[in-house]
């Protein structure tokens, strides 16, 4: 499958974003904390006969460097970039699906855009305002958070992926040496690497305490699907996506995989995926 790259000027940062197809709608795949584009290969290559999937990197990360300090608000921030992107490929109304950070970002986009959006996928966003543990979910978190500054990324990681995720870790291909990951994914996991930190320090506070706009979705309630993984039952991100439906009318729909099901059970979870928009 060819790859097309390109880049977008946009106010503050310049965005990368990489092209997989091109003769049908377009499926917009907004990374999570991570920000990378490359997570979305193994299901962008699988959907590109049937979509134009477009996985972009958020300003701050990998290949999408700001032009001057972080932005106070990065959820509009982001929410703005998401739309640029798609006023610039004249692509709306489009697919979305966002996964962890990036499905916060998707909400927003929803709520200040919704004439870009055809059908919204938020994949397990960490909204712990929809939970009742909210206090102490946020506690968790800023103790990472203190973690990460007394000891570094590494101490950090390991603190909240055990908290998060347990024992079983988020998936994918965490922790895996660079020999086993398949082509492309070695690079990745170097700039993931050197992305760490600014996550820290951006958004592991930040975004778990964005406020859904519960009023605006419900007024869509019929283009927003919540998903999540069904290996995360149980995990704080699952519960986010169900509470998310329950508040909108809407039941949420379970994927392959866990939290970075797309990675870890690529090809399932496209065909799963597929038949979701196919339905919208």
């Amino acid at each position: 499958m060819t790859t097309t790259t390109a880049t977008l000027d946009v106010p503050g940062a310049t965005l990368y974003y990489e092209t997989r197809g091109g003769t049908g709608p377009v499926l917009l795949l907004i990374p999570g904390g991570n920000g990378d584009a490359a997570p979305y290969a193994l299901i962008g290559d699988i959907l590109a006969d049937r979509y134009t999937v477009v996985a972009y990197e958020r300003r701050g990360f990998s290949r999408s460097p700001l032009d001057g300090p972080p932005d106070a608000d990065r959820i509009a921030a982001d929410a703005e970039d998401a739309h640029r992107l798609l006023t610039h490929l004249g692509a709306g109304p489009a697919y979305v699906l966002g996964s962890s950070s990036g499905a916060i970002v998707a909400l927003e986009l929803m709520t200040r855009h919704p004439a870009d959006v055809r059908l919204l996928l938020p994949h397990e966003p960490p909204a712990t305002g929809l939970l009742p543990d909210r206090d102490e979910l946020l506690a968790l978190l800023d103790g990472v958070y203190e973690t990460y500054r007394a000891s570094g990324t590494g101490p950090a990681m390991a603190e909240f992926s055990k908290a998060v995720f347990g024992d079983a870790g988020p998936g994918g291909f965490a922790g895996r040496p660079a020999a086993e990951l398949p082509p492309g994914m070695a690079e990745m996991a170097g700039r993931i690497q050197a992305n760490l930190a600014f996550w820290f320090e951006h958004e592991l506070r930040p975004y778990p305490r964005y406020r859904v706009d519960e009023a605006a979705l419900r007024a869509v309630a019929d283009r927003v699907l919540p998903v999540c993984g069904r290996e995360s039952r149980g995990q704080f991100p699952y519960r986010a996506s169900v509470a998310l439906g329950e508040r909108i009318g809407r039941s949420a729909a379970e994927l392959p995989g866990g939290h970075v099901g797309y990675v870890s059970d690529a090809a399932d979870f496209a065909a799963e995926l597929a038949g979701l928009l196919a339905r919208g």
